[in-house]
């Protein structure tokens, strides 16, 4: 029934217990839709006090993580489909790969801390990801947005497998803005035609609003974007408008 085994290699197993055992994450491994191993990178560590790190070569601050250290850790956990090496040097992280990698069985996510991994434990992994160009203090925030990102795609961990067919991104394009009761909140009112129960006119009005919000915020990602006749021909609409 488990469709994807995570296993996640980090030096703060205690950071991500708590992440893992609540919401959506936590009922679908109690399910048993999918399994997350932690494992704790010191436990591989040398010597009496477990050291897993060192002072880089050619000086500088900071401190290193070893490669025998890391390697260690990674082999204890193989065979994998994938070994990911979180890194901001790595690939960017998207929609599109998230996708790819929810269609595999077994995923290693590696976890660096300090100055990051002796560089030849990139000859280890199978890839490098990053969630963005920015330098985190550890790489356990990045390795829960892969697996959040992977996991709500397995069968049976959202409620409504049709949801995440409407994501941001799932087209190339953002999400269409959303609505809740109330009708009217601080004189801010809900678009009328969501009230009218004109399924095909709601159909409709997101398309475009999804188009319009993009060119807005994310233009870059037009580029790419699949549209097709009707949204082209909005999208020249909306570029007339700006």
């Amino acid at each position: 029934m488990i469709s994807v085994r995570y296993t996640l290699i980090t030096l703060f197993p205690g950071l991500l217990a708590p992440w893992l055992e609540e919401s959506l994450i936590g009922k679908a491994r109690a399910r048993g839709l999918l399994s997350v191993e932690v494992v704790d990178l010191r436990a591989f560590g040398l010597g009496r006090h477990r050291s897993v790190d060192d002072t880089p070569y050619g000086g500088g601050a900071g401190m290193v993580i070893r490669p025998d250290v890391a390697v260690a850790a990674i082999q204890s956990v193989l065979p994998a489909d994938e070994v990911i090496l979180l890194t901001p040097a790595g690939e960017p992280f998207t929609q599109e790969v998230a996708e790819e990698l929810a269609l595999k069985s077994h995923l290693v996510l590696l976890s660096g801390r300090y100055e990051g991994f002796d560089a030849r434990v990139e000859a280890f992994v199978t890839r490098t990801l990053s969630i963005g160009d920015y330098v985190l203090m550890g790489g356990e925030v990045a390795a829960l947005a892969v697996l959040e990102a992977t996991a709500r795609l397995l069968p049976g961990v959202i409620g409504d497998p049709e949801s995440h067919r409407e994501d941001s991104f799932v087209r190339g394009l953002l999400d269409f803005p959303q609505y809740t009761r109330p009708p009217e909140f601080r004189g801010l009112r809900v678009p009328e035609v969501l009230l009218s129960g004109h399924h095909q006119e709601v159909e409709r009005w997101r398309r475009r609003e999804a188009l319009k919000r993009t060119l807005l915020l994310r233009p870059e990602l037009l580029r790419q974007a699949r549209l097709g006749a009707l949204e082209a021909a909005w999208l020249a609409e909306l570029d007339r408008e700006e």
